[in-house]
C-alpha cells in the first residue's frame, strides 16, 4: 500500500468563461500534478455543480466546451489522465446519497456558501433560508463523492475551498467508522502565493463578481482589462505598496522568483501604474500566447473533445463501478438470498454470508477475524497497533481473496481444524457476493 501512486483530482463548475485565476489556482498546478513520477490524476468538468448555481442551460453547455478546451490547450494529455464529465458517472450521485446519511446537518450549517447566503438574507430582513436551494446546501456533500469516488490523496485547491476538503475527510472518516476502511481521506494542495488571484476590482477573481480575466482573450482583449484593475493614487516616483495590489498578485502568480524580486524593488523605487501593466501583459502572454491556437483549434472541433470525454469516462466508471459494488455491500445493500437457491439446505438458506469481524482487545491491540456462513471461525489475525493496519489487511482479503494470504501469513494465526482450502472458499463466497 505504501508503493501506491498519489492521485490528484480537481474540477472547475461548468458557469462560465475560465479565468485567469482558474488557471493559476487549478489547471496549471493540476496539469503540472499530472507529469509527475508516479502520479495518477484525474480531472472532471462539475456540470452537477452547475445546476446549483445557473439556470441556463445553453452557458453550461459552451462554459463544458469551453473548459475542456482550455484544460487541453494547457497540456492536459487525456493519454495519461483521466479526464471527464461530472454527469457521465452516475456512480458519483449514488455516493453523494450514502454520504448524505452519514453526514450531520449541523456540519453542513457552517459551510460557507451556506452561511454567506444566511448572512445575505439576515441583513437584508428577510427568511434566512431565503432563494437558498437544497443543492446549495448539500453541495459539500457532492464535492464529497466527487474526491472520494476515486480515492484522491491530493485536491489542488484555492485556500477558500478548503473547508470543503476538510468536509470530504469528515465524511470519509465518518463512513469509514460506520462500515469499515473503504474511503481515502483526501488533502488539500494549495500554492500559497497564487491560491486566490484578485479581480479587476481587486476582490478575489471570480464570476460572481463579474471581475474575471478570460484565460483566453486576445493580447488586444488583455490589455485593455489589465488597463482597467483598480489602482491607488500614488503618481510616477511615490514608493507604492505590494501589500494589496492586484497588478503584483497577478503578476507574481506568472513571473519568477527574481522576475518578482525586481518588480518588488521597482514598486518601493516609484515606477508608474501604466508601466506595471505593461509589464504584466507581456508577462501574461508570455505563458498564454503560446496555447491559444491550439485552444481555438479545439472550440471549433467539439466532437473531438466529446469523443475524449467519453474516453475518459469509460476510464472513471472502470473504478466507480467497483467501488460502488464494494460501498453497497458494506452499507447493506445487497441481493437476497432466497431458500430457492439452496433448496436441500435449508440451514444455510438461514445463515449470513462469510463476515470480517474487527475489534479491539484487553492489550490494546487491534484483530480481525473470518467467519464462515455458519459462523465457524476460519481465520484469526495476530495483534495490529492501529486500526489502520487491520482494516487494511481485510480490505486486502476481501479485494484478492485467497492469492492476499501469503503476504499476510506474519499477521494471522492458524485456526484448529481448518484448512487453507476452507478459508479459500469462504474468501471467495465473500466475493462472489460482493460482484453481484
Amino acid at each position: 500500500m505504501t508503493n501506491q501512486p498519489q492521485r490528484f483530482l480537481t474540477g472547475i463548475t461548468t458557469t462560465g468563461t475560465p479565468h485567469l485565476g482558474n488557471y493559476v489556482g487549478s489547471i496549471r498546478p493540476s496539469v503540472a500534478a499530472s507529469k509527475g513520477v508516479g502520479a495518477e490524476s484525474f480531472y472532471f468538468l462539475a456540470d452537477y455543480h452547475a445546476l446549483i448555481k445557473c439556470g441556463e442551460p445553453d452557458r453550461i453547455q459552451r462554459s463544458t466546451l469551453e473548459i475542456a478546451a482550455s484544460w487541453l490547450a494547457a497540456g492536459l494529455d487525456p493519454e495519461r489522465v483521466t479526464f471527464y464529465r461530472q454527469s457521465d458517472i452516475p456512480e458519483i450521485p449514488e455516493l453523494t446519497w450514502l454520504l448524505t446519511c452519514v453526514t450531520g446537518k449541523g456540519v453542513l450549517n457552517r459551510a460557507h456558501a451556506y452561511k454567506a447566503s444566511v448572512d445575505k438574507n439576515e441583513a437584508a430582513g428577510n427568511d434566512v433560508d431565503a432563494d437558498v436551494t437544497a443543492g446549495l446546501f448539500m453541495y459539500p456533500v457532492l464535492m464529497g463523492a466527487d474526491i472520494l469516488m476515486f480515492k484522491a490523496h491530493k485536491v489542488p485547491v484555492g485556500r477558500d475551498q478548503i473547508q470543503h476538503i476538510e468536509m470530504a475527510r469528515d465524511m470519509a472518516q465518518r463512513f469509514n467508522h460506520l462500515y469499515g476502511e473503504h474511503l481515502v481521506l483526501p488533502e488539500a494542495l494549495i500554492e500559497e502565493s497564487v491560491a486566490l488571484l484578485p479581480g479587476l476590482d481587486g476582490r478575489k477573481m471570480s464570476k460572481s463578481y463579474d471581475n474575471t480575466i478570460p484565460l483566453f482573450s486576445s493580447r488586444t482583449e488583455l490589455k485593455k482589462l489589465i488597463a482597467g484593475i483598480v489602482t491607488d493614487s500614488r503618481e510616477p516616483g511615490q514608493a507604492k505598496q505590494v501589500e494589496g495590489s492586484a497588478l503584483f498578485q497577478i503578476y507574481q502568480a506568472f513571473a519568477t522568483e527574481s522576475e518578482t524580486i525586481a518588480l518588488r524593488r521597482a514598486y518601493a523605487e516609484g515606477i508608474s501604474w501604466g508601466d506595471v501593466k505593461t509589464l504584466l501583459l507581456d508577462r501574461i502572454d508570455q505563458d498564454i500566447a503560446p496555447m491559444r491556437e491550439h485552444y481555438q483549434e479545439l472550440i471549433n472541433d467539439p466532437g473531438k473533445i466529446e469523443a475524449i470525454l467519453q474516453a475518459g469516462a469509460d476510464k472513471a466508471r472502470a473504478l466507480a463501478t467497483p467501488l460502488m459494488r464494494e460501498l453497497r455491500m458494506a452499507v447493506g445493500l445487497r441481493k437476497l438470498v432466497t431458500p430457492a437457491v439452496v433448496p436441500h439446505q435449508p440451514k444455510a438458506a438461514k445463515s449470513a454470508l462469510p463476515s470480517f469481524k474487527q475489534y479491539r482487545q484487553a492489550d490494546g491491540q487491534f484483530y480481525f477475524k473470518l467467519l464462515g456462513s455458519d459462523g465457524k471461525l476460519l481465520l484469526q489475525s495476530l495483534g495490529f497497533a492501529v486500526p489502520k493496519e487491520a482494516a487494511l489487511a481485510i480490505v486486502s482479503l476481501q479485494q484478492q481473496g485467497a492469492p492476499a494470504l501469503p503476504a499476510l501469513a506474519g499477521q494471522l494465526q492458524s485456526v484448529e481444524n481448518v484448512s487453507p482450502e476452507d478459508i479459500a472458499a469462504a474468501l471467495q463466497q465473500w466475493m462472489d457476493a460482493a460482484a453481484r
